[in-house]
């Protein structure tokens, strides 16, 4: 007696199509997984005997032998608890189930002792890539119906248990599928509230952060502890773009690879990532005998936060060098290559020197200058020259916090301009795309120049002896800086802003 039941697997965030083979001959009584597949899913041998046993169904006597093919493909997790249950139950003649019916149907599921049906991971990536797996139904934890239900085009069968979902494929019982909850949570997006109304002062950081949202430009603050770096940092968001819906399901898969993903509590809002500086390199970037997302991962189509960016181990911080400028990770090991996206907007913290207050109005600095460049020092060229704008943060003086009548821009203000540059890349690039995402082709034709900005710039590339990507850098900001002012071509007011915003690294050389 044969049977084959469809399942999924992910690898990354990419899922790959499985068929759960079972067969049941006569022999001595056995249980045997093969298809090269993880400890967790051999012990599903256990888990598939007990839940049988509590949810009332009999385990067929026979020697049982379950394949997970592609065989080459690794598997891993407790996702196909589920497929192989069913297959087993069918295989027996416990269920019949069309033939049609099974071969449009993935299930998935990890199953409990008392036969309950437990989340997985790995649901919303499976469930977004259905329609090229050749699929239409996903069966699921009802834990994980929301989350697949995101997608529309596929019905999503959401079971409680065992018990429940036999009741289904015997057509006792009726089970309604999921409706898509995309539209619902979007009416329910919430920034917590935060707004640059509550930063007084700190004009040319709102200005650049307003740049960096924009342009999706890297972004450095150097200033004194409780100047507002952090303060400014978390308010970048709210003068970011809506998320659009491929957008939301990007990042989404990441964080549903990663067991982190709760559709109840679907966040719209581009991700905000804050690791602490003790992470390690596996944290930041990926990694693990069986490799997961890191946090440049889960940042993913938002914002990471590197606050008191030199107390970073050297060695964490380089592996960012490639990430930033490919969009993407890859972590490799010896049996498997997995790779992770990673288009995040980084932004870094750091204090100007050892004791935290070089070039402070309010407190002398007691570092030698020694210290400080070796302070600084922590902090590589190449990596600097990944950041486009490098920005001074000032303590702020009572005057300015008592001042009741001065004017502040709200995030509201801040997004207006940001909304028509960002209306203006649409147009130059016919689709989403950032002025920072510019390769040399596109710098040619889309940063056209004054005669005078021209010759700025040549002036400016010998002073600075900047780098070819440092020079890239400085006219793409200059191009997001002509598109907030609507600016066809690139002026000298603009040009000279960019160069502005490029100053630090050369303190660091």
């Amino acid at each position: 007696m044969h049977a084959k039941i469809l399942s999924a697997t992910t690898v990354g965030v990419r899922s790959y199509l499985v068929d759960v083979e079972v067969d049941l001959s006569v022999g001595m009584v056995d249980f045997a997984i093969v298809g090269l597949a993880d400890t967790a899913i051999k012990e599903s041998r256990q888990r598939i005997r007990t839940a049988f046993k509590n949810s009332g169904l009999n385990l067929p006597q026979r020697k049982i032998t379950v394949n997970l093919a592609p065989a080459s493909l690794r598997k891993e997790g407790t996702l196909f608890d589920l497929p192989i249950a069913v297959g087993i139950l069918h295989a027996a003649g416990q269920l019949q189930i069309a033939d049609e019916f099974l071969q449009e149907t993935l299930f998935l599921g990890e199953l409990a002792l008392d036969g309950n049906i437990r989340s997985v991971r790995g649901t919303l990536p499976i469930a977004y890539e259905m329609e090229q797996l050749g699929k239409k139904r996903l069966v699921v934890p009802v834990l994980n119906a929301p989350e697949a239900a995101l997608i529309n085009g596929i019905e999503v069968i959401g079971v409680n248990s065992l018990v429940q979902l036999v009741a289904y494929l015997r057509g006792e019982e009726s089970i309604k599928p999921t409706a898509s909850s995309f539209a619902a949570l979007k009416r329910d997006q919430n920034l917590g509230g935060i707004d640059f109304l509550e930063v007084k002062g700190q004009e040319q950081a709102k200005r650049a952060l307003q740049i960096s949202a924009a342009g999706w430009h890297n972004i450095l603050f150097v200033g004194s502890p409780g100047s507002g770096k952090t303060m400014l940092a978390k308010r970048l968001a709210t003068i970011m773009p809506s998320m659009s819906f491929n957008e939301v399901i990007e990042a989404s898969k990441v964080y549903s690879v990663s067991g982190k993903f709760d559709a109840n509590n679907l966040q719209l809002t581009r991700p905000f990532r804050n690791p602490h500086h003790t992470i390690s390199q596996a944290g930041l970037v990926g990694g693990g005998s069986n490799p997961q997302p890191g946090e440049i991962s889960l940042a993913h189509k938002g914002i990471l936060f590197l606050d008191e960016l030199t107390e970073f181990r050297t060695s964490t911080l380089e592996v960012l060098r490639q990430p930033l400028e490919s969009k993407k990770v890859t972590i490799s090991r010896a049996t498997q290559s997995v790779e992770y996206p990673a288009d995040f907007l980084l932004i870094a913290a750091l204090n100007p020197c050892p004791c935290g207050y070089f070039g402070d109005k309010r407190k002398a600095c007691s570092c030698s200058e020694q210290q400080i460049q070796k302070y600084l020092g922590k902090i590589s060229g190449p990596l600097l020259d990944r950041i486009d704008l490098q920005i001074p943060v000032y303590s702020v003086d009572y005057e300015t916090i008592a001042n009741k009548e001065l004017k502040l821009q709200s995030s509201d203000d801040l997004l207006v301009g940001v909304l028509r540059a960002i209306k203006a890349q649409i147009a130059r690039f016919k689709g989403c795309k950032w002025n920072s995402q510019m390769n040399n082709h596109e710098i040619e034709a889309y940063c056209a120049m004054t005669p005078e900005a021209q010759a700025l710039i040549k002036k400016v590339f010998d002073v600075l002896s900047l780098s070819m990507r440092g020079y890239h850098k400085i006219l793409k900001v200059a191009r997001t800086i002509a598109d907030l002012e609507g600016s066809p071509q690139i002026e000298c007011s603009h040009l000279r802003e960019a160069v502005m915003y490029r100053s630090f690294d050369q303190k660091t050389a």
